[in-house]
């Protein structure tokens, strides 16, 4: 089961950990409150998360650093 934890966590963007260790909350609350927070506003919380998702690897891809221009 802590493999299928583990396989889920490392495919789902990061977003909640990242959040997490940014506000200094638990990456399971986190992810909890946006759970519950899809419940009660049927899946708007979805489009945030998957904002910042796209966002976070934006950043991650602008960051790399490359020696010429036909590094990839």
């Amino acid at each position: 089961m802590r493999k299928l934890t583990d396989f889920i966590e490392k495919q789902s963007f990061g977003v909640c950990n990242a959040l997490g260790n940014r506000l200094g909350f638990s990456t399971s609350s986190v992810r909890l409150s946006f759970v519950y927070a899809s419940f009660f506003t049927f899946g708007s919380p979805v489009v945030l998360y998957f904002a910042l998702a796209f966002w976070m690897n934006l950043r991650r891809a602008l960051r790399r650093q490359r020696s010429t221009v036909w590094d990839l």
